[in-house]
């Protein structure tokens, strides 16, 4: 007896997702393995992938399942349902993008990613924008392609791709409310630090101490390093399929929290991939609910978890084991003043609560601009240094801390970034309903567990997979839909606490 339509359908996505984990892994080998003179090849390899997936994505075969599948679906399970639904909508964004565009794109952001690496080191965006040109020129095409077959706007379409269910409508609400309330937040919280001055850090904070003190740390976390690498890159980012996990970071050695933050960021991202629901691991309702939740657990893990005082209290015996630390400068309330310190600075990875949903802000801006043609490549750098003063005082000195610093647009991944900002708002969203549920959360954070944490997650996000819209997901965790109002409490609790101990 042959299989019925939807089993033959699983198998064919099991396939897709073997295809999708080589794809991830070749990506992350590019980033931080592979000689810079072997771009080409990647390249070329990378869009014989690419376009092999396309092909099974959009052969008949696929069409005429699905449509025997869904016509046979009374009885199946809400699990089946939700994943006969994913495999149409992967179908139907893929067969709006002609094969040949596929591999273009495939080779174009393959060889831009590689340029960007010598341009940034250099500073000299000029050398990049050809490149850069050639993305965002295929990158339109397919948002033409991608809009018109969804019903969507072009750049809308592109976000649904990241952020399934969201649109610029829903990101034009959320960033209103929040630049009503940032720009004073920020001069508020940046007075109350000035009455409070940091004692400054000092130490040597050696590149192999570093990495023994964040692979302690992402271990106690719970990130199992048998499934799993650490490595370190350009650009922090988290490659791979639950079962095999690449993490990168990027670490200074005149700073001990820059490498440690960025990887607890993506070992946030790594812990969500890794809690997905192991019976579906293979299927695309197994696959996470789009980048704004993605962003979510990041932010989770490194902005509100790992920049909090309890966690502080955990990691600051640490610094002391590692790097031989000692004084009060190495106190708790200094470290965390330092964790904590809010100021107008040019890097978006490096940007503190409060200022990072501005460096997101004008990226979202700038990017739709480049894609309707209203803002050439070439004149990038002058738009940018014009964006970053006027939203935060400051104007980069380079290319490099410019608009060289992030790799998203040489990769045409147009239409992420607001998931960063979505991502902090849904954070501090989850994070009120984690604390109401889970009120011992702060003594178990000071003593390194986290179990408590992941296992709230694990329950209320990780496991749903794909199988719910963001928003039921957000309303069944936390009662409410998206809102940029759990952002703003927390922020201001947390950004204004010294000034109210002062007034009291």
């Amino acid at each position: 007896m042959s299989a019925s339509p939807y089993k033959q359908l699983e198998q064919e996505f099991k396939r897709l997702h073997a295809l999708r984990g080589a794809l991830s892994l070749l990506r992350w080998d590019a980033a931080v393995m592979m000689p810079r003179g072997s771009a080409d090849i990647r390249a070329e390899q990378l869009a014989a992938l690419e376009t092999e997936q396309h092909a099974l994505l959009t052969s008949p075969r696929i069409s005429r399942l699905l449509d025997r599948a869904q016509a046979n679906s009374q009885g199946m399970q809400d699990w089946q349902l939700a994943n006969l639904r994913e495999m149409r909508r992967e179908r139907d964004h893929a067969i709006a993008t002609p094969v040949t565009l596929i591999s273009r794109l495939a080779k174009a952001v393959s060889r831009a990613e590689v340029c960007w690496l010598d341009a940034r080191a250099q500073g000299r965006f000029e050398q990049f924008a050809p490149l850069l040109e050639e993305v965002v020129h295929l990158v339109r095409d397919r948002a033409a392609l991608l809009g018109q077959a969804l019903n969507l706007a072009p750049y809308d379409a592109l976000v649904d791709e990241f952020s399934p269910g969201i649109t610029t409508t829903d990101i034009d609400v959320m960033f209103k409310a929040l630049s009503r309330r940032l720009p004073a937040l920020i001069r508020e919280a940046i007075s109350v630090q000035e009455r409070r001055p940091r004692q400054p850090l000092t130490g040597k904070f050696p590149p192999s101490k570093q990495r023994a003190l964040i692979v302690e740390v992402m271990k106690q976390i719970g990130f199992p390093f048998d499934r799993g690498r650490l490595d370190e890159s350009e650009h922090p980012f988290t490659e791979g399929v639950p079962g095999d996990v690449r993490v990168t970071t990027r670490i200074d050695v005149g700073d001990p929290f820059t490498g440690l933050l960025g990887a607890l960021h993506e070992t946030g991202h790594a812990m969500y991939d890794l809690g997905l629901p192991q019976d579906w691991r293979d299927q695309p309702v197994g696959r996470d609910r789009g980048m704004a939740l993605e962003e979510s657990q990041s932010l989770l893990m490194e902005m509100i978890v790992c920049r909090s005082r309890p966690f502080v209290q955990y990691v600051q015996p640490l610094l002391v084991k590692h790097f031989g630390v000692s004084g009060p400068d190495w106190d708790v309330d200094n470290i965390y003043a330092h964790l904590t310190r809010v100021r107008r600075g040019l890097v978006r990875v490096d940007a503190d609560e409060l200022t990072y949903p501005l460096h997101i802000m004008l990226r979202y801006e700038l990017e739709k601009q480049l894609l309707s043609g209203e803002l050439a490549v070439r004149d990038l750098p002058q738009a940018w240094n014009a964006g970053m003063e006027e939203r935060l005082g400051v104007r980069p000195d380079s290319d490099a801390r410019g608009c060289l610093q992030d790799v998203h647009w040489a990769v045409g991944s147009f239409g992420y970034f607001p998931s960063y900002a979505l991502g902090a708002v849904i954070a501090a969203q989850l994070n009120e309903s984690l604390r109401n549920n889970v009120p011992a959360l702060d003594e178990q954070l000071a003593r390194g567990e986290f179990s408590g944490l992941l296992g709230w997650l694990r329950t209320h996000v990780h496991g749903f997979g794909a199988k719910v819209p963001l928003q039921d997901l957000l309303r069944n965790a936390t009662g409410k839909p998206l809102a940029a109002a759990a952002y703003i409490r927390y922020v201001e609790a947390k950004y204004l606490e010294p000034a109210a101990s002062e007034a009291a």
